[in-house]
């Protein structure tokens, strides 16, 4: 894991590899893509069938086979020991609350003159959820993709996700199980993306489709954008720690540790103006690493994507980290909140030496599902208002239509659109 100092010469170099973390290759992957949907778009369950036993490694008979039940779900929840289904419970419940918080309300204006202008909230009619299921499966991404739809009133929630060798997590049955999942399919991967973008004779069409994945999901995302909604191209997870004198250098290096392990393009970036925090810190990481039972996975990534910058002043962390813009950002000081106001670029905060990353993949209450790779300048976390549309409401009285005739006329006119001009004159010539 390598150290280098805003003071280093090659510091704009090194910098300059860490904004381009993660940076998914997408246009390397585009032809590939684009054969699988337009193979879904023509032939439907037979390229689902087919990509299946190309990608997953079995084969699927029928479409049926494609198809979870919810009795399969329950089965799940059942096998499961009673200590991970409370914990599954306490998750949702505290995941469902964070989500009622942001709920946004219709509203209608009233104005004098009889004039009514307003926003009327609706749920999306269909989602679909990818939920990953390759190196590892997460349950918790289904309840953090499920239930900001379910709160958003979403009448047809779909999921999709990988099932190789035809074996699926019974976590993650009885996560759709808790979830009241009815409409669950054992497919991955860009065919995934495909049918529910486009709808097969099993798979129905959606309207939004959410969930991270590899690059190949990712890929699929951006091409079928404009036929459905999506959330954002997330790629490999990250964390981004501010941290100062008084940090623990354990904790540090395991909550960097705790992204490393999930992928090898993970990111894990501490910036501290400590140079003593910093080097036993990377010391602390590598004890801690030779004990991890996924030790190829984050030694790699803590080797090729890790870094450590050692700064002259924590405004200057600060300044750094808001141009990565991390996935996750934990803030690691001896007054956190003082710094809060100061950041302005980050997927999740967390503050404090008590509020490791982990406790947001779970339990906390925020949406896990994040903006990676530097888009977390402009792109916000998965929330409830990805399932929700807008529509805006207005209603002229005679006298609000009078007063604002001319100036209407004088715009359209002055943009050679006719038609909008008389539309408004016909309506003033007939008051008296």
């Amino acid at each position: 894991m390598k150290i280098f100092s805003k003071l280093d010469i090659d510091f704009d170099k090194n910098f300059s590899e860490l904004l381009s973390r993660g940076k998914m290759d997408i246009d390397s992957a585009t032809d590939i893509v684009n054969k699988i949907l337009k193979d879904i778009k023509e032939h439907g369950d037979n390229a689902i069938i087919s990509q299946i036993a190309k990608f997953d490694r079995w084969n699927p008979e029928t479409s049926e086979h494609l198809i979870i039940s919810q009795k399969d779900m329950k089965a799940g929840y059942d096998r499961i020991s009673s200590e991970l289904r409370q914990a599954l419970h306490l998750a949702y419940n505290r995941i469902e609350n964070f989500h009622k918080k942001q709920l946004p309300q219709s509203w209608l204006d009233f104005e004098n003159n009889g004039n009514i202008l307003g926003q009327k909230v609706s749920p999306i009619s269909k989602a679909g959820l990818y939920i990953p299921g390759g190196k590892a499966s997460y349950p918790s991404s289904l309840l953090m993709n499920a239930i900001p739809a379910i709160v958003a009133g979403v009448s047809e929630i779909v999921v999709c996700s990988p099932t190789p060798d035809n074996y699926i997590n019974d976590l993650l049955l009885a996560s759709a199980h808790i979830c009241g999942i009815s409409a669950f399919y054992r497919i991955g991967g860009a065919t995934a993306i495909g049918a529910m973008a486009y709808g097969t004779q099993t798979i129905p069409k959606v309207d939004v489709i959410t969930g991270p994945g590899n690059i190949f999901v990712a890929t699929a995302k951006k091409l079928v954008f404009g036929d459905v909604q999506i959330d954002m191209i997330a790629g490999p997870s990250e964390i981004g720690i501010i941290a100062d004198q008084t940090a623990d250098p354990r904790y540090l290096a395991i909550d960097l540790l705790s992204q490393a392990e999930h992928d090898e393009m993970a990111s894990s970036i501490l910036i501290t103006d400590s140079s003593e925090l910093a080097n036993k810190t990377r010391d602390e990481v590598y004890r801690q690493l030779a004990n991890l039972p996924r030790y190829k996975i984050a030694e790699k990534s803590i080797r090729e994507r890790g870094a450590i910058i050692i700064t002259s002043s924590i405004n200057d962390a600060i300044n750094l980290m808001n141009e990565i813009a991390p996935e996750h950002l934990e803030i690691v000081t001896k007054n956190p909140f003082e710094l809060l106001p100061k950041i302005k670029n980050a997927g999740a905060i967390f503050l404090g030496k008590y509020t490791p990353e982990a406790i947001g993949d779970y339990i906390a209450g925020p949406n896990h599902t994040l903006p990676t790779g530097g888009s977390a300048k402009f792109y916000s976390p998965l929330s409830v208002e990805h399932f929700l549309k807008r529509s805006s409401i207005i209603s002229f009285s005679e006298q609000g239509l009078k007063e604002v005739a001319d100036a209407t006329q004088i715009l359209a006119q002055a943009e050679g659109l006719d038609a909008h001009r008389l539309s408004v004159k016909s309506r003033v010539e007939v008051f008296p």
